[in-house]
């Protein structure tokens, strides 16, 4: 069993790694920095406007539409960055004024809609029977698939990332770096675990990824931890990238999203810093190369996806870490966490576009806008297609199938 194995002999920490790439351009404007006993006084916004060859261009504009299954208009974001969830033939969003919405996932019609009197401050988790959302102080959410709450609890502080639910433990992260276990039935806490917390970290909706009775999860200074799902005990720390320069800038490398996962790796990406994967028992590292993300990666069985810095789509193989391909001509310098639907790719951008890319290649096969405004959060897959919300609070269903 992976369990009594991970957890009773921890492995030793890798060997501290060379350090990753040195000053890069932000991906965020200065409000999404956040400083713990380290007062900002003013941030220089460095990202470069994105310049496109008219030929690119004209190449974009002469993609394929993907088709439209539906749309949904729920309310718009400002701050908060929203993830779709789809469980047992329902799709769940959420907005920034605190409604809660399903929608049926064929038709995008909603089957029921609740407004609470919170602020919700990130995506929806749903998961055996429950509906999952947190808030701006701290509160978790919890309802059954009909809309019915079923319990409230608190945890430090505001929730960025979808919580998370699996055997019976609902698992929320919180924008301080906790981790907390929670009983599902009731809400109780049943653990918690402390992040590293540096002076100066990028704001962001990192989660979690679960698997094999264990929770994964980076945090800023470029550490993964493996911690038990059902106490918190920890299996093992990687160290995914290391700090490197002399100001709190240059020395960010944090882990801003979500590992990815299968049955036998784990990996995960550094903004300023390196992407790599990890054995899922012990955390030996398998591969690491340069790289820079704030948006994320995900895998499927043969590569590694991860959405780098100024909008590039870059594949690696997944057991070696070779390179496969970049796909640099997207036309946004600010992209999403990529999905992987069958033999596509899906990524949004920051002008509301939606691209689909093939996956052995990275060739841009269409592209889709929606209302205009960013797509800020991973679109999600559906039966037959994908959905995003955007930041004017459109929600849009694809096909892809």
């Amino acid at each position: 069993m992976f369990i009594s194995s991970f957890f009773r002999f921890p492995a030793l920490f890798p060997a501290v790694l060379l350090a990753g790439c040195s000053s890069l351009p932000l991906p965020f404007d200065p409000n999404l920095f956040q400083s713990f006993g380290y007062q900002i006084a003013e941030l220089t916004e460095r990202a470069e406007k994105v310049v496109i060859d008219p030929e690119e261009l004209a190449a974009l504009k002469a993609l394929d539409e993907i088709p439209l299954i539906w749309k949904h208009r729920v309310g718009e974001s400002k701050i908060a960055r929203f993830y779709i969830a789809y469980d047992n033939e329902a799709v769940y969003v959420a907005d920034e004024k605190g409604q809660l919405t399903s929608l049926n996932p064929r038709t995008g019609e909603a089957d029921w809609a609740i407004k609470t009197k919170r602020r919700f401050s990130g995506g929806v988790g749903a998961g055996q029977g429950m509906v999952l959302v947190g808030t701006s102080k701290g509160e978790v959410l919890a309802y059954n698939e009909s809309g019915h709450a079923l319990w409230t609890a608190q945890v430090s502080s505001e929730i960025l990332s979808p919580p998370r639910v699996q055997s019976d433990i609902v698992i929320v992260r919180t924008v301080d770096a906790h981790i907390y276990g929670l009983d599902a039935i009731n809400g109780a806490r049943k653990w918690a675990y402390q992040g590293a917390t540096p002076a100066l970290t990028v704001r962001s909706a990192a989660g979690v990824a679960i698997a094999q009775g264990a929770v994964f999860a980076g945090f800023a200074g470029g550490k993964m931890s493996a911690m038990s799902l059902f106490n918190g005990n920890v299996g093992w720390e990687a160290v995914v990238s290391q700090p490197r320069g002399v100001t709190e800038l240059e020395r960010m490398t944090d882990i801003t999203s979500s590992p990815a996962i299968d049955d036998q790796l784990v990996c995960a990406v550094a903004y300023q810093g390196r992407v790599g994967c990890f054995q899922i028992i012990d955390g030996a590292q398998i591969w690491l190369r340069e790289s820079s993300s704030d948006a994320g990666l995900v895998m499927d069985n043969d590569y590694v996806y991860v959405t780098e810095d100024n909008g590039v789509i870059a594949a690696y193989d997944k057991r070696s870490g070779a390179s496969m391909w970049k796909q640099i001509k997207l036309g946004s310098k600010k992209l999403t966490t990529p999905l992987v639907d069958g033999q596509y790719i899906v990524v949004g951008d920051d002008k509301g576009f939606v691209n689909l890319l093939r996956n052995y290649d990275g060739v841009t096969l269409a592209r889709s806008p929606t209302d205009g405004s960013a797509i800020l959060s991973q679109p999600q897959q559906i039966p037959g297609g994908f959905v995003v919300q955007t930041a004017k609070g459109g929600v849009f269903a694809f096909k892809t199938k």
